[in-house]
């Protein structure tokens, strides 16, 4: 992450002739928001003098206690590598404050940052993530709106002229470049239309601002090419769902906390109490990390997404899976996120599981090296395996148990997202879907 100083940015913007600036922020439900001010305003952005209206961010503040602060983080600053008729845009990442000028309890970013000071006060220095984010491409109408047409018929790592996202795909990398990120990987993925653009791991707080930019980035690149990119984690039946793997990994001042060269398959006695965490409390945070009605059905068996509350270090049907590599790389990959999660909130209530294992020094259940999808139920059973909650009712249920999971979210946030939450599957229980009629509309 660069360190920029308030003399950097103005610099900066003045050589780039930036003429606007995005002061970007998200909000509970994982949207990207920003208020967009004219360059001459900078100096008043940098003396963190920048308001906006809370009341009208879902999630946020009641009308009466509406004036909030964007507080810029200089080390987000950027230009967009697109520019246009009236001239480049700059963006910066900003924390909310209220009027006091204390850090707003529902801002994502203040309290994943809230976590993190737990976690160093616990004797950690990092928690870094490497996220997979998995995507869809959909050709565009006459009117610029997406269709369900695919823009290809490839599949995993296929080459062109099979996967005709290839030009779309590498703009997506090149401008990623452009903007800072280390693209370690870019290739289609196993549905038609569907692809996957690896960059390298970062600090938690950077980690999720990476993903946050990402996002925009490939919707932008892809309009350009006629085409509607959608991180819906379900966008077609019969086909592989989009996740967005968490490759989570833990430091002290020695080094990798997971890694112990004299351990069970090389990880630290830490490294077990953070799964155990993970895995006990899995149930709970999965509104949080798939938080969408359409998220659940890509947890459903037989399209690779995990079901079943388990872990292994050879096979990928559990729900975390331990990535070969040791030393400093060593780290643990949970599969069951997908990109429609706020990835502030996911990565602090996962911080916050894997904390709860290693403080009540939790012993995870036995590895699982075995197909999880073809075993019987009884066999799960008898295994310990229990599933994930199979819809985002009986997950909110879930999380409405999991004091652990709660506190990393902290009451503001957690009583906005159930109610946001309870509302959205209120609103879709009451729908009648086309399969209903096929069904029952003739036989009844």
């Amino acid at each position: 992450m660069a360190k920029y100083t308030r003399e950097d940015v103005v610099k900066l913007a003045k050589e780039q002739d930036v003429r606007f600036l995005r002061l970007q922020f998200t909000d509970v439900m994982g949207t990207i928001k920003n208020v967009e001010v004219p360059i001459s305003q900078l100096t008043k952005v940098l003396d963190n003098k920048m308001m906006f209206d809370g009341s009208s961010i879902e999630g946020f503040v009641r009308i009466e206690e509406s004036d909030m602060y964007l507080r810029p983080d200089l080390s987000t600053w950027l230009v967009f590598p697109w520019g246009g008729e009236y001239g480049k845009v700059g963006r910066l990442i900003c924390d909310i404050y209220d009027s006091e000028g204390k850090p707003f309890a529902g801002d994502p970013r203040n309290n994943l940052k809230r976590v993190l000071k737990e976690m160093k006060d616990l004797g950690f220095t990092d928690f870094n993530l490497g996220p997979e984010p998995e995507f869809f491409l959909f050709k565009l109408d006459e009117n610029g709106d997406p269709t369900l047409e695919l823009n290809d018929k490839g599949g995993y790592f296929d080459f062109a002229p099979t996967d005709l996202g290839e030009n779309c795909r590498r703009e997506i990398v090149l401008a990623l470049e452009d903007l800072g990120f280390e693209v370690e990987a870019s290739h289609h993925e196993v549905a038609p239309g569907q692809h996957e653009i690896d960059f390298k791991y970062a600090d938690a707080v950077e980690a999720c601002d990476d993903i946050q930019t990402f996002k925009l980035v490939v919707k932008t690149i892809a309009r350009k090419h006629g085409l509607h990119a959608t991180f819906m984690p379900k966008p077609l039946f019969g086909v592989n769902g989009s996740g967005m793997h968490f490759n989570m990994s833990l430091f002290n001042k020695e080094g990798n906390a997971f890694y112990d060269e004299k351990g069970e398959m090389q990880l630290s006695a830490t490294a077990y109490q953070f799964l155990a965490g993970i895995l006990e409390h899995a149930r709970g945070y999965t509104a949080i990390c798939n938080p969408t009605v359409n998220s659940y059905k890509r947890l459903v068996p037989g399209y690779e997404a995990p079901v079943y509350v388990a872990w292994s270090g050879c096979n990928r049907s559990p729900l975390v899976r331990v990535p070969v590599a040791r030393g400093m790389s060593t780290r643990l990959e949970l599969r069951s996120v997908d990109p429609t999660a706020n990835p502030y909130l996911a990565m602090a209530v996962l911080l916050k599981a894997g904390l709860d294992g290693i403080i009540n020094e939790k012993v995870p259940p036995a590895a699982v090296d075995r197909n999880i999808y073809s075993m019987t139920e009884d066999d799960r059973h008898a295994n310990g395996i229990s599933d994930l909650p199979s819809t985002l009712h009986n997950a909110i249920k879930e999380l409405r148990k999991d004091e652990v999971v709660k506190a990393a979210l902290g009451k503001h946030i957690y009583t906005n997202f159930v109610e946001a939450k309870r509302i959205e599957w209120g609103a879709f229980r009451q729908q009648v879907s086309e399969w209903e009629r096929e069904q029952y509309l003739e036989l009844y």
